[in-house]
């Protein structure tokens, strides 16, 4: 525990001392992952300088207008997402391509802490020179990523990875956040998850585009192939997207562990992104995608702005004590809140 404090401590010192020169920006663009570690940690960070040196930093390198492909990937919990992740980005950094993986654990509500084990899970992807892997705590973000994700994945590309891979917390109906900052999402069901399919059928199902029912290999590859079938069935009952050629969504096998299947999976991802390039939707995508990012950010600004400001604390500390009581409303006690915050400049 006194080396892990000691880590920490050591990590903020790092970050307290980092600039956003010219040289910091260079390092980035190269590709040093030592600083790009460093950089994603500056923009997770929640202090007021670090968050002024990370939009310093994320409108410095969004110059290079470099984009990877960005895939989401959710799943439910002991579905094998690490060794499917694992199996996939090697296949892919055996191709020659570059591979960043941004796997977000979920964070204690009691303490804020997280395992952050997803790099010791991944041992042979993240000892090979062309993948990066950051584990990053949820810290009760909503939609099964970091806070900061949305920077992290811009980091990457700016620092030259082909593909980034954002493996979420779990599955969920709030999970369609990973939508708004991904191409592309893939899902990850177990053989013979008939409740599962009840748990997960609306939301994020609708924002799946391939469904891949993982541990296809030894007993289970017949339940398998009967779960592919009945995901199917479902995906041809939910609503057809205009943007996408019409055998998409669709359901597939793999085994993560005997890497089967993986080769279709790529071959089905660049045939759908093939065709949303060409039919300008791609595009479309990505400048929806900064829209909500904007969006976002003016709404965090705005709950920073009520949690620091002090008159803004003590009025409410002062209605909080009014509701409890049963004096006044919650809607008539926020509905004062944002009277006031409308008054200060």
């Amino acid at each position: 525990m006194a080396g892990r404090s000691f880590a920490c401590r050591e990590k903020r010192s790092e970050i307290n001392r980092m600039e956003i020169d010219q040289s910091t920006i260079d390092a980035v663009l190269a590709g040093n992952r030592r600083i790009l570690a460093r950089a994603i940690t500056l923009v997770e960070s929640t202090r007021a300088d670090h968050r002024e040196k990370a939009v310093q930093l994320i409108d410095a390198v969004a110059q290079s207008n470099r984009a990877a492909l960005r895939i989401g990937l959710s799943g439910t919990p002991g579905v094998g997402k690490s060794t499917f992740t694992e199996s996939f980005g090697m296949m892919l950094v055996e191709q020659g391509l570059k591979v960043a993986v941004l796997a977000v654990d979920p964070s204690s509500k009691r303490s804020g802490g997280s395992i952050l084990g997803d790099k010791t899970r991944m041992d042979r992807l993240s000892r090979h020179a062309n993948a990066f892997i950051r584990p990053s705590p949820s810290s009760a973000a909503l939609g099964g990523v970091a806070r900061r994700t949305r920077e992290a994945i811009a980091l990457c590309e700016a620092a030259g990875f082909d593909i980034v891979l954002v493996e979420t917390v779990g599955v969920g109906q709030s999970e369609v956040m990973v939508a708004d900052m991904t191409d592309l999402f893939l899902l990850l069901l177990a053989p013979a998850g008939g409740d599962e399919l009840q748990g997960v059928k609306r939301g994020i199902m609708e924002i799946a585009d391939l469904i891949l029912i993982n541990k296809a290999d030894g007993e289970l590859k017949s339940q398998a192939m009967r779960t592919c079938a009945d995901y199917a069935g479902a995906l041809r009952l939910l609503r057809k997207r205009e943007q996408d050629p019409k055998e998409f969504p669709k359901a597939m096998t793999v085994s993560a562990l005997e890497e089967d299947g993986l080769d279709q999976v790529w071959s089905e991802i660049e045939t759908l992104m093939g065709w949303r390039r060409e039919h300008g939707h791609f595009d479309a995508n990505r400048k929806r995608q900064s829209e909500v990012w904007f969006e976002d950010e003016v709404r965090r600004g705005v709950l920073a702005q009520l949690e620091q400001d002090e008159t803004l604390q003590n009025l409410q500390e002062k209605l909080r004590k009014q509701v409890a009581n049963g004096a006044l409303s919650p809607d008539g006690a926020a509905a004062e809140v944002l009277r006031v915050l409308k008054t200060l400049k």
